[in-house]
């Protein structure tokens, strides 16, 4: 993994020469110097107006023979690359069986030469792995940006001062002297609800996320075109009408075979390898099958509270026992929540305010200590059914559809008439092992889709933070992006799986493989997905539903390919996620920062958001009528990013009726 930038100013644009333009890239590469640390380099060409800035972190040939940015053995073709290809080995035979000699042994090299034989989107096609590269034709003055299938790596690119910039991250845009961009309320709309800023968009005006299976083609005199070479929608509906007819066994040990490839695969590296783990299904399959592979005990990682009901790391514990991996694991407190949280706006680089970003940190944190390689179990809820939304949304909706709107109306009151406590009380009645967490916020936010209009509502409902966020953000209006696209009913029907699409393109990318990125780039960690594999995706879309979820539990076919490693004892109980506990973190230790970010003049005097519902919001978490935690964290974590980053990006001037 590394970091690009880099920038086309064209000719005749009066860049200055080459030396000029080096010095630029050079100032862009160091603003991501933590994504990579073990080497830099810049390539300019003063004549077309082009330079490529690299940061390297070194995985695979660690020699000089893998320094960037690379030229092509014909001269031809200069590229800057972040990412792995995992069978670039299949694809360097190929080509040395052309005829073609290499120079080094990295898959960089591969790439390059790849692109150079057979052309940039034949190549990309056949790729599989992680990455993000920007590539330039010399010959024809054309610079290519390429994003992988799932968006695991960033890449944002923006067009000012007559110059195209690109980056891994804003920090690197923002370091070359035409970026002049103000903060976009209407995305800022769209952070509030999601609690991200969704792709195509950024928190700025015209800087762009280039988004998945992606390649953005910028040719003299024309505008920039964006192509797409894999679409997640495309693999959907394509397993949607080919569905396998496979016993549950060989459908187990089709997906079994598919993973040790994949897993296999990943563990490719000249430095040391380990593995989050969490102890529950997707992070113990990964580790499980990475054992079956290993000769040596794998190691792995995990993060634990002290707060009940939060601490996984005995589960994760008793996983690495039964696989004899080497584990270690870190028990955090609020102190370590009140380290990372100064960290945060410059290692996420844009208002982002999913909370497991603490532990993610945390953990990539730990982890590097130890390894510069870590595989990840990210994935699995969308591919295979694991949230807790698919089982419930879809029953909610069968029900709803049966009662009359003022008769959900009514349940919904009746819901929010007891306060989440009261609900978290009366759940102490179930059996531990039965019991869902957080049983009160859970039931509140099924009160705020009783009243839904149609299963798509009751979706965008229940991954909403704040349901109207253009009432938030002053002069704001949300984009409406992939989750109010009334077409894909007609590719697909089936609400779950509409849901399971909607999450892989969305949610993703820009919360999940968006705060691993971060987390684990910002401490020189690279971080494998291998559930992300696109042919593991492409085979899960063919997989029926009745494998995916069963007996009331998602996941059903992973957990059979887990249950012949591990015990389900191990791993069996209700799904959690990385959570922390934010609700009384804001009440106690972090109540000052918190209050400090969410003043009401400071709110008023910076333009953007109304200061009377934030406030209402703050005063109800703080009395414990409600728990607001992912509301306010949304406020917060913007708040918190402006006062760092602000400055960058003047609010835009209002119009009156906006003001």
């Amino acid at each position: 993994m590394c970091g690009i930038c880099g920038f086309l100013a064209g000719p005749g644009s009066g860049s200055g020469p080459e030396s000029g333009l080096e010095a630029t890239a050079r100032r862009m590469a160091d603003t991501i110097a933590h994504r990579g640390p073990d080497g830099d380099g810049v390539w300019a060409d003063g004549a077309a107006g082009i330079a490529l800035g690299h940061r390297r972190l070194a995985i695979v040939e660690l020699s000089p023979l893998g320094r960037q940015p690379m030229v092509s053995a014909d001269g031809r073709w200069v590229i800057a690359y972040n990412g792995e290809i995992y069978n670039f080995q299949d694809l360097r035979a190929e080509l040395e069986s052309a005829g073609h000699r290499f120079r080094g042994h990295s898959d960089t090299e591969v790439l390059l030469e790849g692109c150079a034989a057979w052309g940039v989107e034949r190549t990309v096609r056949r790729l599989v792995g992680i990455f993000a590269f920007a590539l330039w034709d010399r010959r024809e003055r054309t610079l290519f940006l390429v994003r992988d299938h799932l968006g695991v790596k960033p890449l944002y690119w923006a067009r000012m001062g007559g110059a195209l910039l690109f980056g891994s991250q804003p920090k690197a845009l923002r370091a070359h002297p035409a970026f002049a961009a103000q903060i976009d309320r209407d995305a800022l709309s769209a952070y509030l609800r999601f609690s991200y800023v969704p792709a195509p968009h950024s928190i700025y005006q015209g800087v762009h996320k280039l988004e998945p299976g992606s390649i953005l083609t910028v040719r003299p005199g024309r505008e920039p075109e964006r192509t797409v070479y894999w679409d997640a929608g495309d693999a959907a509906r394509a397993g949607i009408a080919d569905r396998l007819a496979l016993s549950d066994a060989d459908a187990a040990d089709a997906l079994e075979a598919l993973l040790k490839d994949a897993i296999g695969r990943q563990m490719m590296a000249d430095v040391p390898l380990g593995a989050f783990l969490s102890g529950g299904i997707d992070s113990s399959t990964v580790v499980a099958l990475m054992q079956a592979q290993s000769a040596r005990p794998v190691r792995t990682f995990t993060i634990g509270f002290g707060e009940d009901g939060y601490d996984e790391a005995v589960h994760a514990r008793a996983v690495a026992a039964h696989l004899g991996t080497e584990h270690t694991e870190l028990r955090v407190d609020a102190s370590h929540a009140l380290e990372v949280i100064p960290k945060l706006a410059d290692w996420y680089d844009e208002p982002f305010a999913d909370s497991s970003q603490i532990p993610t940190l945390l953990v990539s944190e730990m982890t590097r200590r130890s390894v510069t390689v870590a595989l990840s179990g990210d994935g699995g809820d969308e591919l295979f059914a694991g949230y807790n939304r698919y089982l419930t949304a879809p029953a909610l909706w069968r029900r709803m559809a049966l009662l009359p709107a003022g008769l959900r109306r009514g349940a919904a009151g009746l819901i929010r008439a007891v306060r989440p406590a009261g609900w978290d009380a009366l759940a102490g009645l179930i059996p531990e092992g039965r019991r869902p967490r957080q049983t009160g916020d859970k039931l509140h936010k099924l009160a705020g889709v009783l009243d839904a209009a149609g299963p798509d509502a009751i979706y965008r409902r229940l991954v909403s933070q704040w349901q109207d966020p253009d009432m938030l953000v002053r002069g704001g209006r949300e984009p409406h992006g992939p989750a109010w696209d009334e077409g894909l009913a007609t590719g697909i029907p089936d609400f779950l799986e509409r849901m399971q699409h909607l999450d892989s393109v969305t949610y993703l990318p820009d919360d999940i493989l968006a705060k691993v990125d971060r987390a684990s780039m910002g401490v020189s960690l690279e971080a494998r997905v291998p559930l992300l594999d696109h042919r593991v995706v492409e085979f899960a879309w063919r997989v029926p539903q009745a494998q995916k979820l069963r007996d009331g539990k998602g996941k059903w076919l992973l957990r059979q390919v887990l249950y012949r490693h591990v015990p389900p004892t191990l791993v069996e109980r209700p799904k959690a996620g990385f959570a922390i506990p934010l609700d009384g973190w804001l009440r106690g230790p972090l109540r000052d920062w918190a209050e400090d970010l969410l003043d009401e003049e400071r709110l008023r005097r910076e333009g953007f958001l109304d200061p009377a519902p934030i406030r209402a919001c703050w005063a109800e978490h703080l009395a414990g009528t409600r728990n607001n935690q992912h509301r306010l964290w949304n406020v917060l974590m913007f708040q918190d990013w402006n006062r760092r980053w602000g400055s960058a990006a003047a609010p835009a001037p209002l119009a009156a009726s906006a003001a």
